[in-house]
């Protein structure tokens, strides 16, 4: 009976820092598309739709908890998915603005990604004390450490704009936020390869994440 006690435990803990940084998320996504439409920013607009991906990893991550592991590896492998479909948009829409030109807001994107920030390293300091991690829940922590990186990098992207008016810091950084998208998405892809062998207790093998 203590057994079942600590396992109830341990889910209405998860349960509870997943809700606290699904809402989290969901508001500082709800920022970077306001703030990134005033300031024409490719970068806080695809921060926007990280922080919208991962708020729906997030509710996944919610309802894998009580599930088995096969559907938590499917939940984990839609999250990464959605990480390269995401990279794909973000980068077609810099090379929109590249073509037709933008005029980013520096100060604007330096403040949201400031703002951000704090936010992003508060989601992902709770995410990283969770113990007895599935795989599910290390794809939210990989997603809340990308977006902490990506927003550096805007604060970075809003002071070289600021100093030289020019657009290209801000397309820079959205297609570097894609790139960082890309390579998480992989690697959460191939976590949840990885996940299957050990369940099944086979061998894995290096580049055969998408052959399974």
């Amino acid at each position: 009976m203590s057994g079942e006690g600590e396992v109830e435990l341990d889910s209405a803990d998860k349960r509870r820092t997943l809700w606290i940084v699904l809402w989290l998320n969901v508001a500082i996504a709800i920022g970077f598309f306001i703030v990134g439409y005033f300031a024409d920013s490719n970068g806080l607009l695809a921060n926007g739709l990280d922080n919208s991906s991962d708020a729906i990893v997030y509710l996944l991550s919610l309802l894998a908890l009580t599930r088995s592991r096969t559907w938590k590896r499917g939940a984990a492998r839609f999250s990464g998915i959605m990480l390269l479909i995401f990279a794909g948009g973000v980068i077609a829409d810099a090379f929109r603005r590249f073509v037709e030109g933008s005029d980013p807001g520096g100060v604007m994107m330096m403040v949201m990604a400031a703002v951000a920030g704090v936010v992003n390293l508060v989601c992902l300091r709770m995410l990283q004390n969770m113990k007895k991690k599935d795989v599910n829940l290390r794809a939210a922590t990989t997603f809340s450490f990308n977006d902490f990186i990506s927003n550096g990098g805007i604060i970075i992207a809003g002071i070289i704009v600021m100093l030289t008016g020019a657009n290209w810091p801000d397309l820079v950084v959205g297609v570097a936020v894609a790139g960082i998208a890309l390579y998480g998405g992989i690697d959460i892809l191939r976590d949840a390869h990885k996940d299957r062998h050990d369940e099944e207790g086979t061998e894995h093998r290096k580049g055969d994440e998408f052959g399974r």
